[in-house]
């Protein structure tokens, strides 16, 4: 049997802006198993980043439920979560984050650093997941001297280090040329088949949407389709 590793159920999530209610999510439900490879898709505004936030922990609902690899964050404390995050889920950003003055290989050993591995397996599972995504040559060079593609593949192998259920990506292609973005989708592609990894892509592209297994399409903090 599937295993349910992302579940919303009549998710409500609303902010306070001064006397301003903004309803962001509006009753949001679905579920995402393991191994699935799917979209989050909408425009700016729908609710996309929220309900990426829900199933990140970083935020919790208003009222309704999340659960994340079967535990409901809404009742878990902040180290609880920071835990859940570290173990459970990988992220990838539009921007990277990689951090300039670390090499390449520094950069995809800190995680593991906060899960307090040892230095010299740090090292060689960053070895190892800089291989995987093709930059095996590049360990020893600084953010600064690598094109975007592959700022975005040493990112996506710091967020693999870990060995995560779920792979979350926020617009992962949003700064790269088309040709670029292909070649990162076809690498998330292969990570979910080869790993098993469930890969969640959070996106205002419809090219994306339309090239995954399945495309949750959100509006006005409902889902479209």
């Amino acid at each position: 049997m599937s295993e349910t590793v992302v579940k919303l159920d009549k998710v409500v999530k609303t902010y306070f802006m001064g006397d301003n209610q903004v309803q962001a999510l509006r009753g949001i439900s679905f579920e995402i198993e393991q191994g699935e490879f799917t979209a989050i898709m909408g425009p700016s505004g729908s609710g996309k980043s929220t309900c990426m936030n829900m199933i990140g922990c970083l935020d919790r609902p208003s009222s309704g439920l999340v659960a994340i690899n079967g535990r409901e964050t809404a009742v878990m404390n902040e180290k609880e979560l920071a835990q859940l995050r570290n173990i459970t889920i990988g992220f990838v950003f539009q921007q990277y984050h990689l951090i300039p003055a670390m090499t390449v290989l520094e950069n995809v050993m800190l995680p593991l650093k906060y899960q307090k591995v040892d230095k010299g397996e740090r090292l060689e599972r960053a070895k190892e997941a800089l291989k995987a995504v093709g930059l095996g040559e590049r360990l020893n060079h600084r953010p600064h001297e690598l094109s975007g593609g592959q700022k975005q593949r040493v990112a996506i192998a710091r967020a693999m280090i870990t060995r995560p259920k779920i792979l979350l990506a926020d617009e992962p292609t949003g700064a790269l040329d088309s040709e670029t973005g292909v070649q990162v989708m076809e690498l998330f592609r292969e990570i979910n088949k080869t790993n098993g990894t469930t890969v969640i892509i959070v996106t205002h592209d419809p090219r994306i949407g339309n090239s995954v297994e399945r495309c949750i399409k959100i509006f006005d903090g409902l889902i479209e389709s």
